[in-house]
C-alpha cells in the first residue's frame, strides 16, 4: 500500500506539471496509452494475460466506470488546487466506505465510529471551507472523486481472487484511456512537447506501480492493517508540492488533514476490534 501510494503521488505530480500545458483529456488519453502498454507487458511476461473478454463481469466492469469517474475528477482537480489539498480530502475515503457500509450494506456501526466519521468529515470542510474566500469549487471534484472511489473499492472486493490483479489493471487502464479520449474530442488538442510526452510515458510506470499495489493490498492483505497505510500519501504529497510546485498547506489544510487522518484510523482501529470480538465471542447454546 506504501509502494502504491508512493507511485501515484509521483504519477499525480508529472500528471500536474505537464496540466499546465495540456489539456485534461489529452492528458488521460496519451498516458493511458502508455500505461495500457506497460500494463500489457508487465502482464505478458508474468504470465497473468487472460482474454479481455474474461474481464467482462459485473464487479469488474463496475470497478472500472468507479475507477473512470474518479480519475477525471481527480486529476481535473490537482490541475488547479494544490496536491496536498487534494490528497487530505481524498483520505475521506476509508471513512467514506464505513458509511457506505452502514446504510447499505447492512453493516452495524456503532456510536463511536459514527462519531469518528463525523469528526473526519468536519476535517474535510475545514479543508475545503464552503461559504468563505478560501472555498474553492475545485475542491468538490475531490469529493465526486471519493463516492466514485467508494464504488470502485466496493466492487473490488467482490472480484473473484483467481482473477490476476494485473488484468484488472489492464481493463481498468483501457477504459480510462477511453475516457480520455472521449473528454478530448470536447477540448482544443495542445502541441504535446518531447518533455510532456517523456513525462508521461514515464507516469505510466508509476501508475501500473499504483494499480498493482493497491488492487492487491485490498484484495490479499488484511484491510484493517493495510487501510491505514493509505495516509502515506499526504506524507508524499505534501513533500512533492512543495519541492516541485512551491505550495506549502495551510494552517487549515494541516488541522483538517490531521481530523480525518484520526477519525480514519479510528474508525479502521474500530472496525477490527469489533471483528475480532465476534470472532471470539462464544456462541450460543
Amino acid at each position: 500500500m506504501v509502494l502504491a501510494m508512493a507511485g501515484f503521488t509521483i504519477n499525480d505530480i508529472f500528471v500536474k506539471f505537464v496540466g499546465q500545458s495540456l489539456e485534461l483529456g489529452q492528458t488521460l488519453f496519451i498516458r493511458g496509452c502508455f500505461a495500457c502498454i506497460a500494463i500489457y507487458i508487465v502482464a505478458r511476461f508474468s504470465g497473468q494475460l487472460r482474454p479481455m473478454k474474461s474481464m467482462m463481469t459485473k464487479p469488474i466492469i463496475l470497478r472500472s466506470l468507479g475507477e473512470m469517474l474518479a480519475t477525471l475528477t481527480f486529476v481535473k482537480a490537482i490541475f488547479h488546487i494544490p496536491l496536498a489539498n487534494v490528497s487530505a480530502i481524498f483520505q475521506a475515503l476509508p471513512l467514506a466506505l464505513t458509511l457506505y457500509a452502514a446504510f447499505f450494506m447492512g453493516e452495524q456501526v456503532g456510536w463511536r465510529r459514527m462519531l469518528a466519521i463525523l469528526i473526519g468529515f468536519v476535517g474535510v470542510l475545514i479543508i475545503i471551507r464552503p461559504g468563505t474566500d478560501g472555498f474553492d469549487i475545485y475542491s468538490i471534484w475531490v469529493l465526486v472523486a471519493v463516492a466514485a472511489s467508494v464504488l470502485r473499492d466496493i466492487a473490488t472486493r467482490s472480484i473473484a481472487k483467481t482473477t490476476p490483479s494485473l488484468m484488472i489493471a489492464l481493463f481498468t487502464a483501457i477504459g480510462v484511456t477511453l475516457m480520455g479520449a472521449a473528454t478530448a474530442m470536447f477540448e482544443p488538442w495542445q502541441p504535446v512537447s518531447g518533455q510532456s510526452l517523456g513525462l508521461l510515458a514515464t507516469t505510466s510506470i508509476f501508475l501500473v506501480v499504483g494499480y498493482f499495489g493497491v488492487v492487491t493490498a485490498m484484495r490479499m492483505g488484511d484491510i484493517g492493517f493495510v487501510s491505514p497505510f493509505r495516509y502515506t500519501v499526504l506524507l508524499f504529497s505534501i513533500t512533492g508540492g512543495a519541492l516541485v510546485f512551491g505550495e506549502y498547506p495551510d494552517t487549515y489544510t494541516l488541522i483538517g488533514a490531521a481530523f480525518i487522518v484520526a477519525s480514519g484510523v479510528y474508525t479502521i482501529y474500530r472496525e477490527r476490534f469489533v471483528h475480532q470480538q465476534k470472532i471470539i465471542q462464544p456462541p450460543n447454546r
